[in-house]
């Protein structure tokens, strides 16, 4: 573990995840450290980057979720310093963070999505709820462009409920995502480096898969293996490899897609820096094909560039 010199484990920062983040770099950084790396902890909220160098680092884990870290901002920080670091570069972290723009490369390629809109701040009127509403067949998901961990996020089935979420989307972002709620299973397919590894199916009595289905519930369930059939999942892991390189994603990450009920398949988002708490959802993947959670972070580490 020599040959990764002194790494610093990047965790915290200032953003909406910044409690989960948290707890993604203690579980990374106390799995680094008992594969005998010299890893430490950095909170990225109060710590100036430039003394990652005066510190004598010489590679850093990302952990850090959502803006400021997912983004594009702490990767080109990092390159600006010369310092390899873990998992998506500049463009396919600040791509993949922007939920519109993922989704207009997707249409682009051909890869299956649900039916959107975009609205934004300074064009939409209240009024402008009726007229949406009847532009899609059924309920609409209400996402902020540009959050994690369904932050902002709000199923709305009537005009007010939908202007009231598209106001609230509007405190955290100018251009706010209208799409399509897809009735059917929710997946998610974990990606290292080329491969992708075995898909899970979340379960919730939730509407949707939200925050408190994530983080604070304890009824959600997570089946891995997903019960595909072998020529299903194999179809699903490559489809979410496609989505995860269209967006220019690399090293590691997660894929969020559902099945509608006609057994189509439409991406939902690409993680580049998913949760990392042991019980989080690529270490449950890693699990299942053999690779307790020091292998899987040392794994991570070892692509770093």
């Amino acid at each position: 573990m020599k040959k990764f010199g002194k790494v610093a484990v990047l965790y915290g920062g200032h953003a909406a995840e910044r409690e989960v983040s948290l707890r993604s770099g203690a579980a990374v950084l106390a799995g680094l450290q008992r594969a005998g790396v010299d890893a430490h902890g950095i909170d990225t909220q109060d710590y100036p980057l430039a003394r990652l160098l005066e510190d004598g680092f010489e590679r850093a884990f990302i952990v850090v979720h959502g803006r400021g870290g997912e983004d594009g901002a702490l990767q080109g920080a990092l390159e600006h310093l010369g310092l390899p670091y873990t998992g998506s570069r500049v463009l396919g972290s600040a791509l993949a963070m922007d939920k519109i723009r993922t989704k207009q490369v997707w249409k682009t390629l051909g890869l299956p999505t649900a039916d959107f809109k975009v609205v934004h701040k300074n064009t939409f009127k209240a009024e402008d709820a009726v007229t949406l509403l009847g532009q899609f067949d059924g309920p609409i998901f209400v996402k902020p462009a540009n959050e994690g961990s369904s932050i902002g996020m709000t199923k709305a089935t009537d005009a007010i409920t939908l202007a009231d979420a598209i106001a609230q989307a509007f405190t955290f972002d100018d251009e706010v995502l209208l799409e399509r709620f897809i009735e059917g299973e929710e997946y998610t397919v974990s990606i290292l480096g080329e491969q992708a590894l075995p898909a899970i199916r979340l379960r919730t009595p939730h509407d949707f898969y939200d925050y408190s289905a994530k983080y604070q519930s304890g009824d959600t369930e997570y089946l891995c293996p997903c019960g595909l059939d072998e020529a299903d999942e194999q179809a699903l892991g490559e489809l979410s490899v496609a989505a995860f390189k269209a967006v220019a994603a690399s090293g590691w990450g997660r894929v969020d897609l559902m099945r509608d009920q006609q057994g189509q398949w439409c991406l939902l988002e690409v993680n580049t820096v998913p949760g990392m708490t042991e019980t989080s959802l690529v270490p449950k993947s890693a699990a299942v094909a053999n690779l307790s959670f020091d292998e899987l972070v040392v794994a991570v580490l070892e692509m770093a560039h």
